[in-house]
C-alpha cells in the first residue's frame, strides 16, 4: 500500500506527498472529509511511508515493517478509536472490556496513548498514532488531547480521521494541518463493485447512487436493503396528517433498535434532499427509481415545511446517537412534529 495506490483524493494525497518529499510532515494531521472515502487508507499509507525502511517517505507496502502496520500490529503505530468500534471490526471481544464497550473515546484512552508515546519508537523512526473516528472523544480526552498537541514527543505524528470536525475544540482543529477528502464519483464506486463484487451493472449504478460518495456505505447496501429503502420511503410518504395511528406504527417498525432507527434517518434525510431536488426540476436524485414519486411528494409539501422535516431528522438523530435518547420515543415525537400540526 502506497499513497498513491489512493484513488480519488488528488487534494489530500498531493498535500501529504509533498510534505514527506520536502521532509516537512506536520506533528498532527486531520483527515476531515464524509466516512468511506479512503481517510483511513491514507493514514495506514502515510504511517507505512513514515516507517518504511525500503521506501522511506513512500512506503513499500510489502515489507516486514509494512505488513505489520497494515495488520495493526506495529510497535510504533497505535490506533485508537472508541471500545464499541474495536468490537464491530472484530479488533477486540465484548469480554476484553469492563462493562459495555464504549461508544465513546475516552480520557483513559487518550492517557494510555500519551504514555506509549513518550517512551522511544522500538523498529522505525517515527512513533505514530492514528485516531480513527476522532469527533467521538469526550470533552475531557479532547482537552486531554490537546496537551500532546500543544506539546508533541519527538518524533511523533497524530493522525486524526474525522467525519464531523465541528465536533472538536477548535483548538484541537486549529493545532493539526488539513488534508480534505471528498465524496467518490459514482462511476468509481459502480465500477469498483462491478469488479470486485460482481454486481450487475444496473445494480452497481443503483448502489452507487444511493452511497453518497462513500465506498463503505455501497459495499453494506444489498437488493435486500434496497427493497427496505423503498418500502421505508413509500410508508412515509403514506402517512397523512391526523392518522396518529399510522404515525406509531413507522415508529415502532424504524425504532426496534438503535441501529435501524440510524439507518431509517439517514434514508429518510436523503429522501427529503431528493424531495427538494425534484421540487425545483433538479437532477442527480439518489433515489433515481422512485423520481416519480418525489416528483409527487414535493409537489405535496411546501419548502417551509420540507425544512422543518430536515431539522426535525437531524433533532432525532442526535438524540439518538448523541444524548443516548430512546429510537422509537425519538422516532414518535419527530413524526408527531412532523404531522400533527
Amino acid at each position: 500500500m502506497s499513497l498513491d495506490e489512493v484513488k480519488e483524493q488528488p487534494q489530500a494525497i498531493d498535500a501529504l506527498t509533498r510534505a514527506l518529499k520536502a521532509g516537512q510532515v506536520h506533528h498532527a494531521w486531520l483527515f476531515q472529509g464524509p466516512d468511506g472515502v479512503g481517510k483511513e487508507l491514507t493514514a495506514l499509507g502515510l504511517a507505512q511511508a513514515m516507517t518504511c525502511p525500503v521506501k522511506p517517505n513512500v512506503g513499500c507496502g510489502t515489507c516486514a515493517s509494512c505488513q505489520k502496520i497494515a495488520k495493526r500490529n506495529h510497535p510504533d503505530v497505535t490506533w485508537v478509536m472508541p471500545e464499541e468500534e474495536f468490537v464491530s471490526r472484530g479488533l477486540a471481544a465484548r469480554s476484553d472490556f469492563a462493562g459495555t464497550p464504549s461508544r465513546d473515546i475516552r480520557i483513559e484512552q487518550i492517557r494510555k496513548l500519551q504514555e506509549r508515546l513518550a517512551f522511544r519508537a522500538l523498529e522505525a523512526p517515527y512513533k505514530l498514532a492514528l485516531i480513527v473516528t476522532a469527533h467521538a472523544m469526550n470533552p475531557p480526552a479532547q482537552n486531554a488531547l490537546l496537551k500532546t498537541l500543544e506539546e508533541p514527543p519527538k518524533d511523533t505524528i497524530l493522525v486524526l480521521i474525522s467525519s464531523a470536525t465541528d465536533k472538536l475544540l477548535p483548538t484541537i482543529r486549529s493545532r493539526c494541518a488539513k488534508a480534505s477528502f471528498g465524496p467518490l464519483s459514482p462511476q468509481f464506486i459502480a465500477q469498483h463493485l462491478m469488479a470486485k463484487k460482481k454486481v450487475e451493472p444496473a445494480l452497481a449504478e443503483q448502489i452507487a447512487a444511493m452511497s453518497a460518495g462513500s465506498l463503505s456505505r455501497a459495499l453494506e447496501l444489498n437488493p435486500k436493503a434496497l427493497a427496505h429503502r423503498k418500502e421505508l420511503i413509500e410508508q412515509f410518504e403514506a402517512l397523512v396528517p391526523g392518522d396518529a395511528r399510522g404515525w406509531l406504527a413507522l415508529a415502532e417498525t424504524m425504532g426496534a433498535d438503535r441501529q435501524t432507527a440510524e439507518d431509517a434517518l439517514e434514508i429518510l434525510q436523503t429522501w427529503n434532499h431528493d424531495v427538494a431536488l425534484a421540487q425545483v426540476g433538479g437532477t442527480g436524485l439518489v433515489n433515481v427509481d422512485l423520481q416519480a414519486l418525489a416528483v409527487s411528494a414535493g409537489a405535496k409539501v411546501s419548502h417551509a415545511n420540507l425544512h422543518r422535516r430536515t431539522v426535525l431528522i437531524d433533532e432525532a438523530r442526535n438524540a439518538i446517537t448523541q444524548r443516548n435518547g430512546a429510537a422509537r420515543l425519538q422516532l414518535e415525537r419527530m413524526l408527531v412534529e412532523m404531522f400533527a400540526s
